[in-house]
């Protein structure tokens, strides 16, 4: 996560240099309406925060790998002040998690199991910019959502002894973020890069017990980044 706000950071202030350059002023009043529309496309890479907790089962450990995955979506926005907006992002999100109970000894079909979901996502999201300087305007963000998982198994009545791992339909995140908005000819591009977090426990337990797979777990829950490029 480190190396990606550092490479976005570079990037950023490269874009910046070369806009501050320009001093033809672009779309001058694209701020001024009420509301406004767009739409975004990213990437992310989302894993899962693990909380453990006393049980049977000693040294417990799991490990959790993420492949990039993608997002894409539509905006609606309202501006509440100059420098306040509030705006609405419904969209897809998807990724998959792989697990490794490192715990627990034997093939693969025992000790990983890999989550895929694909998730609607519906953040209400406050944006707040600096004043506008030639053709950029810097802003941060922050907000949460509400993430119906589609892929989910929630109501599976197989479980880890089965060999499928569960977990909840309905979850709530907040996400923060940086950004900077470009003005261009034709259109406002919006590059942005978000941490989203999980609020609520999104783990569903096996129905025996006692299970290695998830009696070791207090907590399990989305943590991860995405780069969003929104196009307004």
């Amino acid at each position: 996560m480190l190396k990606k706000l550092i490479l976005f950071g570079i990037l950023t202030l490269s874009l910046c240099t070369q806009a501050q350059e320009e001093k033809i002023l672009k779309l001058p009043n694209f701020d001024k309406p009420l509301f406004h529309y767009g739409f975004y496309l990213g990437g992310n890479n989302n894993g899962y925060k693990i909380g453990y907790k006393p049980s049977g089962f000693s040294n417990a450990e799991i490990e959790v790998t993420s492949s990039i995955g993608f997002n894409v979506g539509l905006i609606a926005d309202l501006r509440l002040h100059n420098n306040i907006n509030l705006r609405f992002e419904p969209g897809l999100m998807s990724n998959t998690k792989t697990l490794r109970f490192n715990h627990i000894p034997g093939t693969e079909n025992v000790n990983i199991r890999e989550v895929g979901a694909t998730f609607l996502h519906l953040p209400l999201i406050f944006k707040f910019s600096t004043n506008r300087l030639n053709n950029i305007r810097p802003y941060v963000l922050g907000g949460a959502s509400y993430d119906h998982n589609f892929s989910s198994n929630e109501r599976n009545n197989d479980d880890n002894f089965a060999g499928e791992f569960r977990t909840t339909t309905s979850n709530f995140m907040y996400e923060v973020g940086i950004g900077v908005d470009f003005y261009l000819s034709y259109f406002k591009f919006s590059p942005s890069i978000r941490g989203v977090f999980a609020i609520n426990n999104e783990l569903v337990r096996d129905n025996k017990t006692p299970s290695q797979w998830t009696d070791p777990i207090d907590f399990l829950g989305t943590r991860g980044v995405f780069l969003h490029l929104s196009f307004e």
